[in-house]
């Protein structure tokens, strides 16, 4: 899987794979069942320099590109789905948007401190009576003056009880639809009228926090807005061009870790005098999870080199992450069978793997929605 990489990228993935076998493997397990946000591997990922991977060196990242980032996102899936997906949210959905959009002044007050680790962010666009259909959203950001008064509940929500900042799509202009979305930035620690009311539990992914947010009469200056009034839907289809190679990249991991839970126990486990990765119906399954996997990856880097190169990476970014989020459901359900009843202890990974990737066929887009993202593609 290595026969394409840069020198570079293959370096930081072997640096990030070090890190996670060394800090992150053995509490992996612990964190999800604390429910805890582990504010100190972000530290240390901080200390490591891939809190902006993909942000430019000016206003504090490493100026890598989106395959790099998917590469850091891979090996951190690969150990934790929080981790991954927490990292994921902070990076594409909180950080990329403030350097595709702002203003060099809003890159340095808010960007910097994301990139360098400083702070996590979040992004907020789903509310409770609108998923998939955005168009149908009822927070508001009606101006007063030179401010914007925001009102209303944003749902599922990463990150948001931690973040230094929050990314809010609000309308500007109701009735015009898609067209009448703005960006606003929000900062949770200092604007009044800014509550997280829900932590939810989940079924997987619980040390990375999921929240439920209000906005009561949150007042922001006009400069907290991004780009013009009503440009927020545009903006929100090319921060989704990035954030869905990430969802990608984060099942490869998923499934990654879950194959190699499976293959290591299929060949240690003994059955009738041999090792149950002899058997025709474990061995087939396994080379099955691979072959799955080295397709999601392939079509992952495809989508990330698309997007380094500039070119309209809608398409394949929508294929990358439709096909590896179903990948790291079917290989981390595989990898739980491979391991039988253990399989379904939480001494051992799979179950945790397979908890988790669910939510990979739900996140920026359910796959319903990649297939009428791809219909449209067509021309369908």
């Amino acid at each position: 899987m290595d026969f394409d990489l840069p020198d570079e990228h293959r370096m930081m993935r072997e640096t990030v794979r070090e890190f996670c076998e060394a800090e992150i493997v053995p509490i992996a397990q612990d964190i999800e069942d604390e429910h805890r946000y582990p504010a100190e591997v972000f530290a240390e990922l901080c200390d490591l320099d891939v809190m902006g991977v993909p942000i430019s060196e000016e206003y504090g990242g490493l100026g890598g590109d989106q395959l790099m980032y998917a590469l850091v996102t891979e090996e951190l899936g690969r150990v934790s789905g929080s981790v991954g997906l927490s990292y994921a949210a902070h990076v594409s959905l909180a950080s990329k948007p403030i350097e595709l959009f702002g203003t060099h002044e809003q890159k340095e007050r808010w960007l910097r401190p994301l990139a360098e680790g400083e702070e996590i962010g979040a992004w907020a666009l789903t509310e409770p009576g609108s998923g998939s259909d955005a168009s149908d959203m009822n927070t508001t950001a009606e101006r007063d003056g030179e401010e914007y008064v925001l009102d209303g509940t944003k749902q599922f929500i990463t990150n948001a009880s931690e973040a230094g900042s929050v990314l809010v799509k609000a309308v500007t202009d109701p009735g015009a639809g898609y067209g009448g979305i703005s960006t606003f930035v929000v900062d949770p620690r200092a604007d009044e009228g800014f509550e997280v009311s829900t932590i939810w539990e989940k079924m997987g992914l619980n040390a990375s926090p999921t929240c439920e947010i209000r906005l009561d009469g949150v007042r922001v200056p006009e400069d907290r807005r991004l780009g013009s009034e009503g440009e927020g839907w545009e903006q929100t289809k090319k921060t989704l061009d990035g954030g869905r190679i990430s969802i990608a990249a984060l099942s490869v991991g998923l499934a990654q870790g879950a194959y190699e839970a499976a293959k290591s126990y299929a060949t240690e486990r003994e059955q009738f005098g041999r090792p149950i990765s002899e058997f025709d119906a474990v061995r087939n399954k396994i080379v099955a999870m691979d072959r799955k996997i080295e397709r999601a990856r392939l079509l992952t880097h495809k989508a990330a080199t698309l997007y380094d190169e500039g070119r309209d990476a809608g398409r394949l970014s929508s294929l990358a992450k439709l096909d590896a989020s179903e990948v790291a459901r079917e290989v981390a359900e595989d990898a739980v069978q491979v391991l039988g009843g253990y399989g379904y202890t939480e001494d051992f990974a799979p179950q945790r793997f397979y908890r988790d990737a669910k939510l990979m066929e739900i996140g920026e887009g359910t796959s319903e929605i990649q297939h009428l993202v791809l219909g449209r593609e067509l021309g369908l």
